[in-house]
């Protein structure tokens, strides 16, 4: 494989003009669009998403997109980007700063680039498959540790659980860690990856919200998997498990299995 190096480049810059697009963009009132799936849309994450997706198409016509808010293109192209324009779009909406730009790069199926960008909190994590995962621009390290009750667990939400089995899963863990975060978006991936917490857990998730955080936790020392425990790639589910210490992944993998999870 080719150096990323240009890849990281290029992607960052794609982060630079979404954040100057947020930003200009969010001082006004934010109508919304109920989509499809019941999830929300702004005018201003499609006009992101159709900025970066040309972007790519003048820079590397060759490589797929998929993005949240439009179609995918080439998407068994030997390079994938995906695009989330606004992840949090509700967030920004209500004026929580969780919200955020995500961005990936996959190579055959698996993702080695991913950026996550926080206008709000102008924080930015880039993680790359043949570097050290940075949070602006400084090495990020995820926290030791074997066990799960002394862990810190988030997830995104507990409504986003709508089949029975996650529910249960979510409970078990919940039952065995220490302390639970909810409500934090993808910047759950970014504290992980700087050992602040231990263990995240996630459903309803699409390729686009999670293919950035593969390179993110594991360049800085984590493991990231689906509930089944294989490699998250382009084509995994919506389920997506991570930690900081192999072991207590492997603890937390335990408990999901325990409880009656199949996939």
């Amino acid at each position: 494989m080719q150096t990323l190096a240009p890849f990281v480049d290029f992607a960052n810059g794609l982060a630079d003009i979404a954040s100057a697009m947020i930003e200009a963009g969010s001082t006004a009132p934010l109508g919304t669009t109920v989509k499809a799936d019941k999830t929300f849309v702004t005018e201003l994450d499609l006009a992101i998403e159709v900025r970066l997706r040309a972007q790519i198409e003048a820079a590397y016509p060759d490589h797929g997109i998929v993005g949240e808010e439009f179609g995918p293109a080439r998407a068994d192209a030997e390079w994938v980007w995906t695009l989330d324009p606004i992840d949090g779009t509700m967030a920004l909406v209500a004026g929580i700063p969780v919200y955020s730009t995500l961005i990936s790069l996959s190579h055959h199926g698996l993702p080695v680039i991913g950026i996550m960008h926080f206008p709000a909190i102008h924080t930015r994590w880039v993680g790359a498959s043949d570097r050290r995962t940075t949070c602006n621009g400084q090495d990020c390290h995820t926290r030791l540790g074997a066990g799960l009750h002394d862990a810190i667990q988030s997830a995104s939400s507990p409504d986003f659980f709508t089949a029975n089995d996650e529910k249960r899963a979510l409970e078990a863990i919940t039952a065995q860690t220490a302390w639970r975060i909810y409500g934090t978006a993808a910047l759950a991936y970014g504290r992980l990856a700087m050992g602040r917490t231990d263990v995240a857990i996630d459903a309803g998730l699409k390729v686009y919200d999670y293919a950035p955080f593969v390179p993110i936790v594991t360049g800085a020392g984590g493991t990231i998997t689906d509930w089944a425990g294989r490699p998250i790639t382009l084509n995994s589910g919506p389920r997506v498990l991570a930690a900081g210490d192999a072991r207590r992944h492997a603890a937390a993998l335990a408990v999901i299995q325990a409880h009656h999870f199949s996939d």
